[in-house]
């Protein structure tokens, strides 16, 4: 035994970089405080404002030694607002600038790398073991591969959308470039696996997709993003997938491996369990400012059970027509409601709202203009059900929680995702319109089926 406990290995050192977005940056973050509490070093690398905006490792001093926050500063592009640092400080239109800002960290992340290679020492002194990148790093293998240092690819995305999109010489060998053709589960996933009905789009979801996958036109930072992560995945010998067995499946799961080629690991669903058992205790982690407590406040007045909560997360497109039409089909559902809504697209907030609206759901709905504490909103006792895009983190908090879904999908791997979750029982998805995917204050749904929600352990 004292020999085996004098050869065991020190701790590693790890690099992890995500993509800059905090629908990337929170759950690469969350997979960094992992990491440190297993007893592992950790440098998180991001822009400065990004890195300011975090919240602090939870629960923080404990974990804050061995998480080690890098700046590098984001290169000035023009067309992107000054200051721009994520693409929740950007609309949609302008997100390929700050993809060309971000490939202008290359140089920065190998001066920083070099350096950090050369360093001899332990803990955030040690030269980096591994680097975890995001999909959008196809310049930062190469650079890695110079120092002898392996890349992981993390992947926030549900597997089975992981599955769906398929590598590069999958795609070559099955060419999709119609809509129809992701509208079907693609010819490389087995059926069954359970659920294989379900890995498909409706036909107002595969257009884009299709559009990305038939023309791959490089946007203005050169590269389309599918090409930016085929050629991340190729040069990484390892991908991490936020995901579980239990969640996700053991078929879908087991098919990667063979799938990429490369060995998959399952880094579990991330949730941030250390602040939904603080907010159970009201401890209060999250709330920030008048807002958030005026926030809590009314949600102290509330019924147990018998408030939903309303949030379509921080990049999710919102049109003016899709604001108005949940806005009045709450207003017609006569539900108590908390809806965190942000600016959208082509205006901000509340001006969006159908004229009258507040006041007359004034007593029983609150709209909280920007964001909210929203793992604190969802451990409250008045929360009863989760209305959310089916973004892949919102899902887990509201699982975590124990909250049926309502699911209104609206980009990327959402609409997927949320036809796993319908079928699973845990969650509902909003009908939309055949052809043109409408939001519609009245349109019926097939809603018989009764929802199953238990909490994650």
């Amino acid at each position: 035994m004292a020999e085996s406990n004098s050869r065991q290995e020190p701790p590693l050192h790890v690099v992890v970089f995500p993509w800059l977005a905090f629908g990337h940056i929170v759950p690469f973050l969350e997979l960094a405080e992992q990491l440190a509490r297993r007893g592992h070093f950790v440098t998180f690398v991001s822009a400065p404002r990004n890195i300011a905006r975090l919240r602090p490792p939870v629960p923080g001093r404990e974990l804050s030694p061995r998480i080690r926050l890098v700046a590098l500063p984001l290169p000035a592009v023009d067309g992107l607002p000054d200051g721009a640092e994520s693409t929740a400080d950007v609309p949609p239109d302008k997100v390929e600038l700050l993809k060309l800002a971000f490939d202008g960290l290359a140089g920065p992340a190998a001066s920083f790398l070099a350096e950090a290679c050369a360093a001899g020492g332990e803990g955030h002194g040690r030269r980096p073991d591994w680097i975890i990148l995001d999909f959008a790093h196809s310049w930062l293998p190469p650079v890695a591969e110079q120092h002898e240092v392996p890349c992981a690819l993390f992947l926030i995305f549900p597997v089975p959308y992981v599955a769906f999109l398929g590598p590069r010489a999958a795609n070559d060998a099955h060419p999709r470039t119609a809509a129809e053709d992701f509208t079907v589960p693609p010819p490389w996933i087995p059926s069954p696996p359970p659920y294989s009905s379900s890995l498909a789009f409706h036909l107002h979801e595969a257009r884009p997709m299709a559009r990305r996958f038939r023309h791959r036109q490089p946007n203005a930072s050169g590269i389309s993003d599918i090409d930016r992560f085929w050629e991340t995945e190729r040069r990484c010998r390892l991908l991490v997938c936020r995901s579980s067995r239990e969640v996700d499946g053991p078929a879908i799961c087991d098919l990667l491996p063979d799938l990429y080629g490369k060995p998959v690991l399952p880094s579990g669903l991330l949730a941030p369990y250390a602040a939904a058992a603080a907010a159970h205790h009201g401890a209060g982690a999250g709330a920030d400012g008048d807002d958030d407590e005026a926030v809590m406040r009314w949600l102290d007045a509330q019924p147990a059970r018998s408030v939903l909560y309303v949030a379509f997360g921080s990049e999710a497109p919102l049109t003016p027509e899709l604001v108005r039409e949940v806005a009045l089909g709450l207003e017609l559902a006569g539900v108590r409601f908390l809806w965190a809504l942000r600016g959208a697209a082509g205006g901000g907030g509340a001006g969006l709202l159908p004229a009258g609206f507040e006041r007359r759901v004034a007593g029983r709905g609150v709209v909280r203009v920007g964001w909210a504490p929203q793992v604190l909103v969802l451990a409250h006792a008045a929360a009863g059900a989760f209305m959310t895009h089916a973004g892949w983190s919102s899902l887990v908090e509201g699982l975590l929680l124990g909250h049926p879904l309502v699911m209104l999908p609206l980009v990327g791997d959402q609409g997927l995702t949320a036809r796993l979750m319908a079928a699973r029982g845990v969650g509902l998805e909003v009908p939309r319109g055949a052809g043109d995917g409408s939001v519609a204050r009245d349109r019926p749904g097939k809603f018989g089926h009764r929802v199953r929600v238990r909490f994650l352990s």
